[in-house]
């Protein structure tokens, strides 16, 4: 079922409407439990409205094994969405730090509040991201360490790649996954991917973990894979490769690939001159998770991550 979330009036007669599908088994008995879905707070990312969109087909598809309750809201920056713009378009805030919101606020912390309030009472939130468009990140559920003991187990049946544990100190007080889990909304964030671009084998990847989560809690009956132990990071483990100099990178390795420590991972080149300005190295052995995909840089940019 079709549910509007917010109706909001703008400008030229038109109205800012942010919807759920609401999924639930014919005759309810009131005991059921709830998963919410949620994509698109950045209208760059579009990973999430493929999985939102796979998660209500199977659904649909065999409606006679699901057990409990799903709401998948598929855009919550219906705005940033038409403008592929990661801020609400018109005022440049980001919907992320608006959370839990306010009635007496603003389009965007009104249109936040609306939303937090219809989803807390569910068991578990799913934050779908994609990265940004300069880095690609590797399938990972990300969540923060105050929540280790209430989300890792919850995340293992996600079938991502990596379970990445942030200190407390790097959250975002006005996230919408912060704000769910200090009302006692198990809420994890999945990143994956690259801005403006769907991998669908990612996706499907996630979409497997989601029915498998579902399963667990009593949400759906169907057939699922495996819950995996995948592994479970902190930051001590991950190593940042920044690049010293400016210019195009030229990546020699991909993400999944296994580097030694001092292994080749890409080039920074001067275009002009036809200069190799810098050989980027590993600085430990590991696996990479994120690599540069965007080859413009500065000094200081991201080139990649490794998980050791």
């Amino acid at each position: 079922m079709i549910e509007t979330v917010v109706a909001v009036d703008l400008l030229l007669e038109e109205t800012l409407k942010i919807k759920k599908n609401h999924l639930a088994p014919d005759f309810p008995s009131g005991k059921e439990k709830r998963l919410c879905l949620v994509s698109g707070l950045y209208g760059d990312e579009l990973q999430g409205q493929y999985i939102c969109f796979e998660v209500i087909k199977r659904i649909k598809t065999e409606f006679f094994n699901l057990t409990g309750i799903v709401d998948v809201y598929p855009s919550l920056n219906p705005m940033g969405l038409d403008c592929k713009s990661r801020d609400i378009p018109g005022s440049g805030i980001d919907m992320n730090v608006t959370f839990p919101g306010s009635k007496t606020g603003a389009l965007g912390e009104y249109t936040a509040s609306c939303v937090f309030e219809d989803i807390v009472g569910a068991d578990v939130c799913i934050d779908l991201h994609a990265s940004n468009l300069y880095v690609h990140e590797i399938p990972q559920v990300r969540i923060n360490d105050y929540m280790v003991e209430e989300l890792v187990e919850l995340s293992k049946f996600l079938n991502t790649d990596m379970i990445w544990i942030h200190p407390s100190n790097s959250v975002l007080n006005g996230s919408l996954a912060y704000s769910l889990n200090e009302v006692g909304v198990k809420s994890m964030v999945i990143e994956s991917g690259v801005a403006y671009r769907i991998n669908q084998e990612y996706c499907n990847k996630i979409v497997d973990g989601i029915f498998s989560l579902m399963r667990h809690l009593g949400i759906w009956q169907g057939e699922v894979v495996k819950k995996t132990d995948k592994r479970v990071v902190a930051d001590q483990d991950v190593t940042f490769v920044n690049a010293e100099s400016s210019g195009i990178f030229i990546p020699k390795r991909n993400v999944y690939d296994m580097v030694e420590k001092g292994e080749e991972i890409g080039s920074i080149v001067d275009v002009l001159t036809g200069a190799v300005e810098e050989i980027a190295y590993a600085p430990t052995s590991g696996m990479i998770c994120s690599i540069r995909d965007y080859p413009a840089i500065e000094e200081g940019s991201l080139l990649a991550r490794i998980v050791g």
